[in-house]
């Protein structure tokens, strides 16, 4: 991006994925007339404290714990970097309201009332939502290779046993124990989303892209011995066979989530910005 850019956005959300993309953002010139961040109540000292260091001659960002608060400051583009709860909760009203949103939490779409929800209400509000990629490259030629005819699409997430302290991947294999990589989930990427909420948003985007989330099969893999976030998509067509293979870095404020997905969005809001200016 050259120059300077400009854009009235809101946030919801204001942990690790957002301080990566507004850092991103930051970078690239972009600037904000208006900045507001939509936390839970408990979240807002956090988040207060947090945003200080996130304006350079602007005005301040905002904090706020309720839609209509949030909504009230007239964002010209919304990003979401909080949870699927937060895309249920919040994001019918924003589209209906006709403020594009920008999606990190994919896996919300995995249920079809979410997603009908969210399709509806940009129809009344005359907008769309943005489906941010993520941690995952290669989405263009899943898209591509579809219209040729898709087999056998896989998606395999391998992430350090500490990435997945606190789901269900505790109730299948003893992360602790681990001495070699192990796969604790093996099924569709509907259910790979809907279970694994903060992990599998990845798995989402590729069956968006693809060939649909009860056509996607996904494995989850605990690996002691990496540190970073491997992704890998694997697919047969009528045009291309495609292996690709992603080592991210996760993020060092939460091992769950990728230093790409806040790049991915602060992407999306810039070209979404660009396009509106020429």
């Amino acid at each position: 991006m050259t120059g300077r850019m400009q854009v009235n956005m809101g946030v919801i959300g204001c942990g690790a994925m957002a301080a990566t993309m507004m850092q991103a953002l930051r970078a690239a010139g972009m600037r904000f007339p208006t900045l507001t961040f939509l936390v839970p109540e408990g979240s807002a000292a956090r988040a207060r404290s947090r945003i200080g260091e996130w304006h350079d001659g602007d005005a301040s960002p905002g904090v706020v714990t309720t839609c209509d608060a949030f909504m009230a400051a007239r964002p010209d583009i919304v990003v979401e970097c909080a949870s699927q709860q937060a895309v249920m909760l919040h994001g019918p009203d924003v589209l209906a309201a006709g403020v594009p949103l920008v999606l990190a939490s994919v896996g919300a779409l995995a249920d079809d009332d979410v997603r009908t929800s969210l399709q509806r209400a940009a129809s009344r509000g005359g907008t769309r939502y943005l489906v941010a990629p993520g941690a995952i490259g290669g989405l263009d030629v899943l898209s591509a290779a579809r219209m040729s005819g898709l087999h056998d699409v896989t998606y395999n997430s391998r992430k350090p046993p500490q990435a997945w302290r606190g789901t269900l991947a505790e109730k299948e294999i003893s992360l602790e124990a681990l001495s070699a990589p192990e796969v604790f989930f093996d099924g569709t990427a509907r259910t790979a989303a809907l279970q694994y909420p903060k992990n599998a948003n990845v798995a989402a985007a590729i069956a968006l892209a693809g060939a649909g989330f009860e056509k996607t099969r996904v494995r989850l893999i605990a690996d002691p011995g990496i540190t970073g976030n491997i992704h890998e998509i694997i697919f047969d067509s009528g045009c291309t066979t495609v292996s690709i293979r992603l080592e991210g870095r996760a993020s060092p404020d939460n091992p769950r989530t990728s230093l790409t997905a806040g790049y991915s969005l602060a992407r999306l809001v810039i070209n979404h910005v660009a396009c509106e200016v020429t």
